[in-house]
């Protein structure tokens, strides 16, 4: 019998795509800029199976765990975390962003900016409402929620279905059963489609960096390098210590996510992982029910990154335009990013939206001053993303662990490489206590 060829990990795979793109980018930027659709095709064959899979793990883990009550607890503990640690991120950011002065000596002047480049943001930003964010989670018809792409709208659709298929209980278990099939199912087309993420970071990065240049990164190089170290700060200190508190090694978790980390990387989308690490911490000892709802959840509502990044930007078009904010206009943007974030989490673009409505309630600074950031935001991408996905890793560890939920000796041996800690190994699925 001949022996099976070897092929390089994944990572090295995607570290080979990344490496090929920047080199293409910077050498051929035409021909970088058009390798768009490779990263571009590999999102969306992701994003075609993110609905399915939180429908089915949500409703499985729902269904199986047995009383509303611990549904309720569970969502309840997750939106405190999500909350506070998203205000600790934005703390972080406003004091990096007062320290560095990332935008000092800039002198922008706002009358030779291109408003036009940022109207749709500005625009869209008018009507941002509170009220207008809950009604865009109730979808318009049931089959519009999957078909709409709104996560949100989804996780509603599936915690209904789950409650519904809960109070009847044991006559339709077969649904139950039928439907933890179909997520074995959708699961291994995941890790059918993740050997095409060499090919998409490659197309992602070839992309960026044609399109963009390197040009862009040296004339705002001190606010690209302000936003690196602030998500590197939160990372290793805030992050790394929940992760100690919960009783495991930091090091070790950021080894076990690192391809996932690296696939963020190369496609500026933490939502390429988003199924792939919902397998991954059930894996990892976490039951399903609390992987179904914070890790779906939590991509629209713990936003670290994006937090850090809504922060250093405000206060750098502010310093950029000269505008010497007070302690309390500080303040004030910080309340209001608190709000707008949350507000903006199922829009698309909410970034430059969410920055456009903050700035909007400071007439002092310049809306036009985000022209500044559309040069260099692609670049910038993979730092919020990379952020937001170990962001929600860890708060998937912490809300299990609150709720008594973590199989944590589980946890441990396959952070040391012990027992089933293949890359397309199915899901474990622990039951909450």
């Amino acid at each position: 019998m001949s022996a099976r060829p070897h092929v390089p990990r994944l990572y090295v795979q995607v570290l080979v795509g990344i490496a090929a793109g920047v080199v293409l980018g910077y050498v051929a930027p035409a021909y970088g800029a058009a390798m768009k659709p490779l990263g571009d095709g590999f999102i969306k064959l992701v994003r075609m199976l993110i609905a399915p899979i939180v429908f089915s793990t949500v409703v499985v883990g729902i269904a199986q765990t047995g009383a509303m009550k611990e549904i309720g607890r569970i969502g309840a503990r997750a939106l405190l975390y999500f909350e506070a640690v998203s205000t600790i991120a934005l703390i972080i950011g406003l004091i990096v962003a007062r320290t560095l002065q990332p935008g000092a000596g800039m002198n922008f002047n706002p009358a030779t900016a291109d408003v036009s480049a940022v109207a749709s943001y500005t625009t869209a930003s008018k009507n941002l409402h509170a009220v207008d964010f809950v009604l865009n989670v109730i979808p318009d018809a049931m089959i519009g929620a999957f078909t709409g792409g709104e996560i949100l709208q989804v996780l509603l659709v599936s915690i209904l279905f789950g409650l519904a298929l809960l109070r009847l209980g044991p006559p339709v278990k077969p649904v139950v059963d039928l439907i933890a099939q179909l997520s074995k199912i959708l699961f291994e087309i995941v890790a059918l489609i993740m050997r095409l993420a060499p090919l998409g970071a490659f197309g992602a990065m070839a992309f960026t960096v044609g399109r963009y240049g390197v040009a862009s990164l040296l004339s705002l190089g001190k606010l690209m390098a302000a936003v690196y170290i602030t998500c590197g700060i939160f990372i290793f200190l805030v992050l790394g210590t929940i992760a100690t508190l919960v009783g495991v090694n930091f090091f070790k978790f950021l080894r076990y996510i690192g391809e996932d980390i690296l696939i963020v990387l190369g496609t500026s989308s933490s939502e390429s992982v988003l199924p792939r690490l919902m397998a991954k911490m059930e894996r990892l000892g976490c039951s399903r029910s609390v992987v179904g709802l914070v890790v779906p959840t939590g991509y629209s509502f713990n936003l670290d990154g994006t937090s850090i990044y809504m922060t250093m930007a405000a206060l750098f078009v502010a310093q950029a335009s000269g505008v010497q904010l007070t302690l309390g206009q500080e303040l004030g943007i910080l309340a209001i990013l608190m709000l707008t974030s949350k507000g903006a989490a199922a829009v698309t673009g909410s970034g430059f939206i969410t920055l456009a409505a903050t700035l909007s309630a400071f007439p002092a600074i310049p809306v036009a001053g985000l022209t500044l950031l559309l040069g260099v935001d692609r670049f910038m991408s993979e730092a919020r993303s990379i952020t937001n996905l170990i962001g929600n890793a860890v708060a998937t560890l912490v809300v299990a662990k609150w709720n008594g939920a973590l199989d944590l000796d589980r946890a441990r041996r396959v952070l040391d490489g012990e027992g089933e800690t293949e890359d397309d190994a199915a899901p474990q699925t622990v039951s909450t206590p």
